[in-house]
């Protein structure tokens, strides 16, 4: 949630800055601000309501010139969105400018005493309590603004990134972080801070991640300094990025959604590159064979995840389940992490983030770590907080993923919990190493499969103009097919603010089906898998009942092409691989069921990419 961006250096601070929050405008866009510190220590501070591009157009006729900046967009926790909640935030005695992502939790305590010692407060966020405290310490003992940031963090509860500028000061940023990212580009006389490196990526590939309860001192002409809450030095630890320029553009596409789900056969190969060797035999998750013994010795698996990566779980425990014999439990992490869940070190914990900053899967990670669990992450973003905080990994490797309602992420989770399934299993002899290197060798066509199944978008293209204006849709699925019913009505819903909802077919006549009729389409995932006849007979059931029905089906398919009213057809492949290209067409139908309805599918509203907050 929110983007920050941060910038001292010789280049024009304000484009840069402005750059930088259209390329993080996906973590947040119900408002936008920034903030100029120019040569004669003023300080200029402009905020808009909406877009980026409101905000700059609101700046065209103001004062841009600036030896630094700080600058932000919001997606609102704390306080409606308006101009007056908009970040940056200043001081009391308007010294200081503020911006922030996370929750400050014990924000009215902090606020109802600074108000006790004369602080007027003019807007409903807990971020104009913290920069007021900041101040208010300084003042009050007379100290440094970077002792004053340290000890007002030490009264913190809660989660941030921040950054901060001073009027009197236009060489210098301070940041800070906990629970919530920030990373530092290291360029050429100049350096740059950001929620992601996106926004830096075209000036520099040096960057630093700041760990939790770090501080750094950004000085023009000095080194980057990073302290600890205690005031003790941190060791600096610069990572190579390996992020290019094109991939944080459109391409040509009208959307970066349709982009990213046009780029699946690519992100997939990515993905399975060096992962499935000997053409098919062997899979090689260095994650999992450096920790082998603890995935054989295991006694159970809990996975944690949120929203999308939830559903991608869900397809991890039948995985895991069928190949690995072990028994597997999924939890909405924010759920979990409440729960008071009892594990021990025979467990292990697997936690699924795009991001790797979601809030409560990292809540759920130091649950279990604590509990002596064995954790192991899937994520997306190198340097993010999961990777760090877990035993091991392994990267999906799918690149940036820009629009908010994920789509190559997704595939991407269920590839790599596929291999991961795989490998344990060939090391457990769970399965035939024929059958293994069967599946290898189709893990291995799947970014041609993928093509195939794009060739599809012309025709949900012309499906979708007959859907565009109905009011709910009911998806059904069953075994590997369920979770992706869950996943199609979560894009759906997303992006269109249509009503969705996914079920286990069966589970139709124990309630859903009373919802059936004339103006409620069905969208039913049937491949040819074990449980095919089963599906049919719930096809049935709800054509009798005067339902429309979109079916999924394999190539080839006799029975449901004589029932459904419109057939999408996908190759032949693995059970469990289907999910992976069974979830393609229903990315495309929810993308253009929400453009015929005009809706804005890479910034859906009170949405944003990245939860970082409870």
């Amino acid at each position: 949630m929110c983007g920050i961006v941060g910038y001292i250096g010789d280049g024009n601070v304000y484009d840069i800055l402005i750059k930088g929050l259209h390329r993080l405008e996906y973590r947040g866009y119900d408002s936008a601000g920034i903030a100029l510190v120019n040569p004669e220590g003023k300080l200029n501070v402009y905020k808009a309501m909406g877009k980026v591009s409101n905000l700059e157009s609101f700046c065209r006729s103001k004062d841009l010139d600036a030896k630094a900046g700080i600058a932000h967009t919001r997606w609102a926790t704390h306080g409606e969105p308006s101009d007056s909640n908009a970040h940056p935030h200043f001081s009391e005695d308007g010294n200081l400018a503020l911006v922030h992502n996370g929750t400050i939790e014990n924000y009215k305590v902090l606020k109802d005493a600074l108000s006790q010692h004369g602080c007027h407060f003019h807007s409903e966020t807990d971020t104009e309590v913290l920069v007021q405290l900041i101040e208010y310490i300084r003042v009050t003992n007379n100290c440094t603004l970077v002792d004053a940031v340290r000890e007002a963090l030490k009264q913190v509860v809660g989660a941030y990134a921040i950054a901060v500028i001073e009027k009197n000061n236009p060489d210098r940023i301070i940041a800070a972080r906990k629970s919530s990212p920030l990373v530092i580009g290291i360029g050429e006389n100049e350096t740059f801070l950001a929620s992601d490196a996106t926004p830096f990526v075209e000036y520099t590939k040096d960057c630093v991640y700041l760990k939790d309860e770090e501080l750094a001192v950004i000085e023009r002409g000095e080194p980057l300094k990073i302290l600890n809450l205690e005031n003790q030095e941190s060791q600096i630890d610069v990572t190579t990025l390996e992020l290019s320029i094109s991939q944080l553009e459109k391409g040509g596409y009208p959307h970066f959604m349709l982009k990213e789900i046009f780029e699946q056969p690519n992100t997939l190969r990515d993905c399975i590159r060096g992962r499935v060797v000997d053409g098919g035999k062997r899979f090689v998750l260095n994650g999992v064979l450096d920790n082998i013994e603890k995935f054989i010795n295991a006694k159970r698996i809990v996975i944690v995840a949120c929203g999308t990566s939830w559903h991608a779980g869900l397809l991890g425990k039948y995985l895991l389940q069928d190949m690995c014999r072990i028994p597997v439990e999924v939890e909405y992490a924010s759920e979990f992490r409440y729960s008071n869940p009892v594990l021990d070190d025979r467990d292990i914990v697997i936690a699924i983030s795009q991001s790797g900053e979601t809030a409560d899967t990292l809540a759920a990670i130091q649950i279990a770590r604590r509990q002596g669990a064995f954790v192991y992450g899937i994520s997306n973003v190198v340097g993010s907080s999961i990777p760090r905080e877990t035993n091991s990994g392994t990267y999906i490797h799918v690149g940036p993923e820009i629009g908010v309602a994920s789509t190559k992420a997704f595939t991407g989770q269920v590839m790599v919990l596929t291999m991961l399934a795989a490998s344990i299993a060939q090391a457990k002899k769970t399965v035939p190493e024929e059958q293994l290197e069967e599946l290898g060798r189709h893990i291995l066509q799947i970014p041609e499969t993928v093509k195939e199944v794009l060739k599809l978008n012309d025709t949900i293209e012309r499906l979708s103009l007959i859907y565009t204006y109905a009011r709910n849709f009911l998806y059904l699925g069953r075994g590997y097919s369920y979770p992706v019913a869950l996943e199609g009505a979560l894009k759906l819903k997303e992006i269109s603010y249509i009503h969705a909802e996914g079920y286990p077919a069966a589970e139709m006549k124990h309630g859903p089906i009373a919802l059936i009729d004339e103006e409620m389409p069905s969208v039913i995932i049937a491949p040819n898998d074990h449980l095919y006849e089963k599906i049919v007979s719930n096809v049935q059931q709800v054509k009798a009942r005067g339902g429309s029905i979109i079916a999924i089906v394999t190539e080839g398919d006799k029975l449901i092409r004589n029932i459904a009213d419109h057939v999408l057809e996908v190759p032949k492949m693995p059970e469990c691989l289907t999910p992976i290209i069974t979830s393609i067409p229903l990315q495309l139908l929810s993308y253009y069921i929400a453009i015929n309805k005009g809706k804005d599918v890479d910034m859906p509203r009170n949405l944003a990419k990245s939860v970082t907050v409870e």
